[in-house]
């Protein structure tokens, strides 16, 4: 087992010598990177002692794995593993250079490329997992909703629409009380996910307006959705702040374990194999690292391709090291509950849900365009976005900061090496970058990443077309 600090840091140390660097050479470098120019010659790493940052979530587990079977070894790289206190403190030490990259949500390089929030070019050549996410509520919001669900056997049917928590939400606000539930950052999958589920039974979740200086995502809200950082979900609800939430796990499971709170879906039963989490680094570490930006892609589509291969056989020993508190930190129990193809939601009512978390399977790992438009729509949907975009400017964004020209290169190499076969892969002669139309939506709205505008039009609840607040 490799050495570890167990504050929350592990790191290998690296070999590299620069002895054999004489004065003109290093003299040479030194301008080239004046000018963020690569100065390595062709294959040759240009840094390779880094750092990169996650938040403990299971879907960290890549980078995790990545160091602990030594694939970042096999490519050159010494690796510092560092656990971040929230998602905003992770993108500005990435942007800052503290990090050379990071465990991001999959709205943060295209928030912080187009200004939402924090202003920065952020990339991602990596989708670190599909699924993944649940929405919790508290015991009694579950008590209040449980009237309103259809039930089979004695057990609820699912999935459990928010259909079944509208007349709560109206009770609450005939009463003058907020309806409060937490997310975990404004440009999260959580957000979108939780919003999308809220609307699709007509409670309305806010919007933003950040052209009059208004970021609350509260505008209009039936539902008051802010923001909480992953691990402080369940005591956060348990105290009475929120009355639900939606996060990754294992936080959906530990309300379950603390007898605090009901996980009433996962974003499985929302959005079917949605991407949720990737790898970002900045634009310009990229341009200056391209072949150790490639060398760290390989080593995390090995160790994607190792959480799943044979039908998840490697899912306990994966639990076991996400359990390590320099990780995720959480019972091997409670992670166990939904990496080992299961989810418990009422306490007792544990069901086969094998897609829970996808780390290789369904091309997780690849950086379609269209994964990257869908989260532009929810953008526009809510008003982060404040102005109508032509279908164009979608795809240019997406071009911008999904990156599978570097994915596919990495990849290539793999198969070259023998690692990976080219059948695990996309067809990278013909691949555009985005999948078929997507149809497992909870609410059955067909989803076209060639068509976002046309997608838009399809929501009774957000903003369309030309429509401003």
């Amino acid at each position: 087992m490799n050495q570890r600090n167990l504050q929350g840091e592990i790191h290998r140390t690296s070999r590299r010598s620069f002895l054999g660097l004489g004065l003109g050479a290093i003299a040479a470098a030194t301008f080239m990177a004046g000018l963020g120019m690569s100065t390595a010659s062709a294959g040759e790493l240009e840094k390779e002692e880094l750092k990169f940052g996650f938040i403990k979530l299971t879907d960290m587990a890549p980078l995790a794995i990545a160091y602990e079977k030594g694939y970042f070894e096999d490519e050159g790289l010494y690796v510092t593993l560092e656990a971040q206190a929230n998602w905003k403190v992770l993108l500005d030490r990435v942007i800052d250079g503290q990090l050379d990259g990071a465990h991001m949500l999959a709205g943060q390089p295209l928030g912080a490329t187009i200004g939402f929030g924090t202003q920065a070019h952020i990339i991602t050549a990596f989708s670190m997992d599909l699924n993944g996410n649940g929405i919790t509520v508290s015991n009694d919001i579950w008590k209040q909703m449980k009237p309103n669900i259809p039930h089979e056997d004695g057990k609820p049917v699912h999935p459990i629409k928010a259909d079944y928590l509208k007349p709560v939400v109206d009770k609450y606000k005939s009463e003058g009380k907020p309806f409060n539930m937490g997310m975990v950052f404004p440009v999260s999958t959580h957000n979108y996910e939780l919003r999308y589920w809220l609307a699709a039974g007509s409670i309305h979740p806010g919007f933003y307006a950040p052209h009059k200086g208004d970021i609350s995502g509260q505008i209009k809200a039936d539902a008051l959705l802010s923001v909480t950082p992953p691990p402080q979900m369940p005591a956060t609800m348990e105290a009475g702040t929120i009355y639900g939430y939606c996060v990754g796990e294992p936080w959906n499971q530990q309300a379950v374990f603390k007898g605090i709170g009901v996980p009433v879906i996962t974003d499985y039963e929302i959005w079917k194999d949605n991407p949720e989490k990737v790898f970002g680094v900045s634009k310009d570490w990229a341009d200056k690292n391209p072949n150790t930006h490639k060398a760290v892609v390989k080593a995390m589509i090995r160790a994607a391709k190792w959480l799943d291969e044979n039908d998840n056989a490697n899912r306990m020993e994966a639990v076991k090291i996400l359990s390590y508190p320099e990780y995720v930190g959480a019972d091997e129990e409670v992670i166990a509950n939904s990496m080992t193809g299961t989810f418990e939601y009422e306490k007792g009512d544990k069901r086969a849900v094998p897609d829970f978390n996808v780390f290789f399977r369904y091309n997780a790992t690849y950086p379609y365009y269209s994964d990257a438009i869908w989260y532009l729509t929810q953008m526009r949907r809510w008003g982060q976005i404040s102005e109508y975009k032509p279908d164009s400017w979608y795809m240019d964004i997406a071009k911008k900061v999904y990156r599978p020209d570097i994915y596919a290169e990495a990849a290539k190499e793999l198969i070259a090496e023998g690692k990976l076969k080219a059948d695990e892969f996309p067809d990278f002669a013909s691949e555009d970058g985005f999948r078929d139309p997507q149809t497992h939506f909870i609410d059955g709205v067909t989803y076209d990443g060639r068509k976002p505008n046309d997608y838009l039009t399809k929501f009774k609840i957000g903003l369309k077309g030309k429509e401003t607040l």
